[in-house]
């Protein structure tokens, strides 16, 4: 990338909480945020917010009278957008951009809604607005006061690495100085946890001390658990004194379909994103990839295979926040992104507990972060300090 990428800000909601030194300390424990709640009538394991964080949002909510009528996915959004406009230093005045998409949108109003229509035979007045993807982006604009462009898209789990692609593409363009991105969802609820059950990649493993598996490669059974969150970052063009990260390139594909939820046998599409990203880095500076990894057998191991099929024998150190957090779906890419800024702003790599330990050997200074979404929809982003 001949133009230098500063992140200025990255502000999340997850089931680690809303404070970067707490989601920070929490990385350093080799323990989930896993809880078991019976759903459907079935017991499941999920990822919820914490306490603390889930207060603040139903403050949130009761704040406006608006916001009353608005899903968690549009809520969570605002909460990590504030935090990271405060960050960021920006104000109202800024003119910047906003792309905040979602894998699913408002997945709890809309079923909410939907299944009044069955018994009723009526919607609401505010279903539609409340429940179009675009409301997420609208809302924090909104919120923020913004005056630049507002964007919302969904690009099934790689939505927030996609919204990063999209502000890059601005920057580079010369259009915008500015641009917030992210990703939120809020998919907890029976019927999208049945859709995952439905496709047999739901964990089953309720008593396991570890339900989701991610990046075991040798399980025979899938494990993918739901979580739920949102994060937000600011990116700015030039190299700006007060960045986190520099994103020093940045990759995409797409798979050829075979099936709905298709991916090659050695995920075609992560090489060709993580060649892109790589371009003018050498293989051997990659010090960690944080993979997008979401705990399925066919998922987990095709990308360690694409990983293989470019690094060698001499691969990088591996991780993934999955087996803690969950699948996050639409916020997922950015929430990898948040613990590969981490790792290197604390020089500390964060392993998977019940993986292969390799050991760290040197400083952590370049991370690559993968995300994929159903049909093979690949971005990797490179980042360095």
């Amino acid at each position: 990338m001949s133009q230098i990428i500063s992140i200025t800000a990255l502000a999340s909601v997850s089931p680690l909480g809303d404070n970067s030194q707490h989601i920070w300390e929490h990385y350093l424990k080799d323990q989930h945020c896993f809880v078991q709640k019976t759903l459907d009538n079935v017991p499941t394991v999920i990822a919820p917010l914490t306490a603390a964080t889930t207060a603040k949002i139903a403050q949130l909510k009761q704040s406006d009278s608006k916001y009353k009528f608005l899903d968690n996915s549009v809520l969570y959004a605002i909460q990590a957008s504030r935090a990271a406009l405060k960050q960021a230093g920006w104000s109202a005045n800024d003119i910047f951009g906003i792309n905040i998409g979602s894998s699913r949108g408002a997945t709890d109003l809309f079923e909410k809604h939907h299944q009044e229509y069955l018994e009723t035979g009526k919607a609401p007045t505010l279903s539609s607005p409340t429940t179009t993807l675009g409301n997420i982006s609208s809302w924090v604009a909104h919120d923020l006061q913004s005056s630049g462009p507002e964007i919302s898209h969904s690009i099934t789990c790689s939505t927030a690495l996609h919204a990063v692609l999209n502000g890059v593409a601005w920057l580079k363009s010369g259009m915008l100085t500015k641009f917030m991105v992210g990703g939120s969802e809020a998919p907890l609820t029976d019927f999208t946890i049945a859709q995952m059950r439905a496709l047999k990649i739901y964990s089953r493993a309720q008593e396991d001390a570890y339900p989701n598996k991610a990046l075991d490669l040798h399980k025979t059974q899938n494990t993918m658990v739901l979580g739920e969150g949102a994060a937000v970052c600011c990116l700015e063009i030039g190299k700006k004194d007060h960045a986190l990260a520099f994103i020093e390139g940045i990759g995409y594909a797409t798979e050829i379909l075979e099936h709905n939820i298709s991916i090659s046998a050695e995920a075609v599409c992560f090489q060709k994103s993580m060649r892109m990203a790589l371009k003018d880095t050498a293989f051997s500076d990659v010090d960690a990839i944080v993979m997008h990894a979401p705990g399925t057998i066919k998922g987990d191991i095709t990308e360690y295979k694409a990983i293989q099929s470019i690094f060698g024998e001499s691969l990088p150190l591996l991780t993934t926040n999955k087996w803690k957090i969950g699948h996050t779906f639409g916020a997922s890419g950015l929430l990898s992104l948040e613990l590969a800024i981490l790792m290197m702003q604390h020089n500390t790599f964060v392993g998977v507990p019940f993986a292969p330990a390799v050991p760290q050997t040197k400083p952590i200074k370049k991370v690559l972060v993968n995300a994929v979404g159903f049909g093979g929809n690949a971005v990797s982003v490179l980042l360095t300090l």
